[in-house]
């Protein structure tokens, strides 16, 4: 029986950092831009801070089993806290310059940002990813503002998007990192 996907709760956060963490663990961009030094604690850190942003500021939708993860933020929303962008910039460390310093293409205007979507790696190609951005897609349908922009580093990534109506408006290589390909949707 598939398990359910629902809008997570502060409680869930712990839980779904630790996903997002195993998720991305040798994903381009984060392998790219977090300090290889204690790099897992990093990453989990880092995902537990954007996910507790996002749930201030928009949605985040989890399985019931908290295998697989998926966050939103809509057009405007603020920059996270003084307080955790020092955080940030600490976990970041040597890596902040050439991660700030990193071009890409705008996205579309007033978009919602697929920030993050990760599902455990046991759990996946199993269709858990898809169901977590049906469900995005199905929320930011109903908003004032139904679009969305995502980058992602990883092709397969691509095809899954793309399933869902996503298109590639621009891929960028980074200097001495991945290829990132920005990809959006009007609904």
């Amino acid at each position: 029986m598939p398990v359910a996907i629902r809008n997570a709760t502060h409680s869930d956060l712990s839980q779904a950092a630790a996903t997002l963490a195993a998720a991305f663990d040798s994903y381009p961009w984060t392998r790219w831009s977090i300090p290889s030094d204690n790099y897992s604690a990093r990453l989990k850190q880092l995902q537990a801070i954007y996910l507790t942003h996002a749930l201030q500021h928009g949605v985040v939708v989890v399985s019931d089993d908290l295998a697989g993860v998926a966050a939103l933020l809509p057009p405007g929303v603020p920059e996270p806290a003084e307080s955790l962008q020092v955080e940030i910039t600490e976990l970041m460390g040597d890596r902040l310059g050439p991660v700030f310093g990193v071009e890409l293409p705008p996205r579309l205007e007033k978009s919602w940002d697929l920030a993050t979507i990760g599902v455990r790696p046991e759990r996946a190609g199993q269709g858990l990813g898809s169901r977590l951005l049906d469900e995005c897609l199905r929320q930011v349908a109903t908003s004032p503002s139904p679009r969305i922009s995502l980058e992602t580093s990883a092709e397969r990534n691509v095809s899954l998007y793309r399933r869902h109506g996503f298109e590639v408006g621009h891929e960028t290589q980074i200097a001495d990192g991945p290829l990132v390909y920005t990809m959006s949707i009007e609904l």
